[in-house]
C-alpha cells in the first residue's frame, strides 16, 4: 500500500453548506479539507446552481491541497478564490460525467439535497465509481440500509463500490481502500 502522504488520489466531493446545520457542515467541510489536502488528494469540488463549497476548498487551499471546481455556468467565484482552477461545464449530464471521469472515487459530505442529488446522477452518468460517504449524525442511515437489505443480495462486491465513514480518517482510508480494491 503507498503511503497516504505520497497517495494522490483524485476525489469528486459532493458538499454543500446550504440549509439547517450550515456552521457545523461548515466546519466538517474544513476539516475535510484539511486531511485531504494533507494526504495528497486531488479534490475535484462540484459548483451548482449558486452553491459553492467554500469552506472546503479554502481548507483544502490552505492546507497545499490541490482543488478544482468544476461548475456550471452560473457560478461566480467569490475573489478569495479567484486562482483555484475551474472547469465550466454547462450541461448537467457532461458536467456528471467529467466528474466521473476525472475521479477515482466520489466523496459525499452531509449537506442539502442537492448535493446528493448530484452524486445519484454523476453516479449514474454510466462510469461507475466507488462511493463513500461521511455518516456523520446518521446523515446516510437510510443509504446504509439500503445497501445492506438490497445491495448485497444482489450486486456481488458491493462493499467495493459503497462505503460508510463515522470520522474524517476514516472517509480517508475507506477512499484509500476502495480505491485499492478497484485495482
Amino acid at each position: 500500500m503507498a503511503s497516504p502522504t505520497q497517495t494522490s488520489i483524485a476525489v469528486a466531493i459532493f458538499a454543500s453548506d446550504k440549509g439547517p446545520g450550515d456552521p457545523e457542515r461548515a466546519s466538517l467541510m474544513g476539516e475535510v479539507g484539511r486531511v485531504f489536502a494533507r494526504k495528497g488528494a486531488r479534490m475535484l469540488c462540484l459548483a451548482e446552481n449558486g452553491i459553492i463549497p467554500v469552506p472546503l476548498i479554502t481548507a483544502a487551499r490552505t492546507a497545499g491541497g490541490a482543488v478544482e471546481i468544476v461548475a456550471d455556468a452560473s457560478i461566480v467565484l467569490p475573489q478569495a478564490l479567484a486562482d483555484v482552477p475551474i472547469t465550466i461545464v454547462p450541461d448537467k449530464a457532461e458536467r456528471q460525467t467529467y466528474l466521473a471521469a476525472q475521479s477515482a472515487a466520489f466523496v459525499v459530505l452531509p449537506g442539502s439535497l442537492a448535493s446528493v442529488s448530484a452524486l445519484f446522477g454523476a453516479w449514474a452518468s454510466g462510469a461507475s465509481r466507488p462511493v463513500v460517504m461521511l455518516n456523520r449524525h446518521r446523515a446516510f442511515e437510510v443509504v446504509r440500509g439500503f445497501a445492506a437489505d438490497v445491495l448485497a443480495a444482489s450486486v456481488p462486491h458491493h462493499d467495493r463500490n459503497i462505503q460508510f465513514a463515522d470520522t474524517v480518517e476514516d472517509l480517508w482510508n475507506k477512499v484509500l481502500w476502495v480505491f485499492e480494491q478497484r485495482g
